[in-house]
């Protein structure tokens, strides 16, 4: 690939990776309907974990809250909530459940979805569908519960519907976050935790293409 075509998907990948759409079918579109090749292994580990990188920077704090939660106490943090502590293991708990169903079909479903549902028909028709449903949930979604409020059962629901997000042109942030809105949770609960819970799958998801990477001796762009 030349360094403008990298500079093409680089862009386009910034643009669409945080909002409600797909990323990566937006890279697959942006390729084809300019001629491209494929843009290889390579580039997808790095927007992986360019897109990781980005992610931890920005939620550092919660996630120092979480694993602060899980060290023990010395003589100087008496004072600390405790019921504050709990929460924090608790929703690190979460991130972990909700990212399993997605990591699992994704590493045995990977190359079947590649080979069947990675062209521009499937991704027409999922971003057309899913968008009908992102726009039905935060219409009639009832947008009452806060952060606090989140639960197991709402962590089992999310991460279920997460792995929708492995078909080529459903956005993982716009299904989850459809999933929080349905559970009742507000935008700002429900946008906060799928960003969060993207972490393991972008973390599983760069570790397995870095793999790959080794595996076929470094060749990519």
């Amino acid at each position: 690939m030349t360094l403008w075509q990298l500079l093409i998907l680089a862009l386009v990948q910034g643009l669409t990776e945080f909002l409600p759409i797909s990323s990566s079918a937006h890279l697959i579109l942006a390729s084809d309907v300019l001629g491209w090749p494929d843009q290889g292994l390579a580039f997808d580990t790095a927007v992986h974990l360019g897109t990781l990188a980005a992610v931890l920077l920005y939620f550092r704090q919660d996630l120092w809250l979480m694993v602060s939660a899980h060290r023990p106490l010395n003589p100087a943090q008496q004072e600390v909530d405790l019921g504050e502590r709990d929460r924090q293991r608790l929703l690190a708990r979460f991130m972990v459940l909700a990212s399993i169903p997605a990591l699992t079909v994704g590493y045995l479903g990977s190359a079947w979805i590649g080979e069947h549902l990675r062209n521009p028909q499937v991704i027409a028709l999922s971003t057309l569908l899913f968008a009908v449903l992102l726009w039905q949930a935060d219409h009639f979604g009832r947008k009452q519960r806060q952060w606090d409020d989140i639960k197991l059962r709402d962590a089992l629901w999310i991460g279920l519907l997460q792995v929708l997000a492995l078909i080529p042109g459903t956005s993982r942030a716009g299904i989850t976050m459809t999933a929080g809105l349905w559970l009742g949770l507000n935008r700002e609960a429900a946008a906060r935790f799928s960003f969060l819970i993207s972490i393991p799958v972008l973390g599983g998801a760069g570790a397995y293409s870095v793999l790959q990477l080794l595996r076929s001796d470094g060749q990519g762009f």
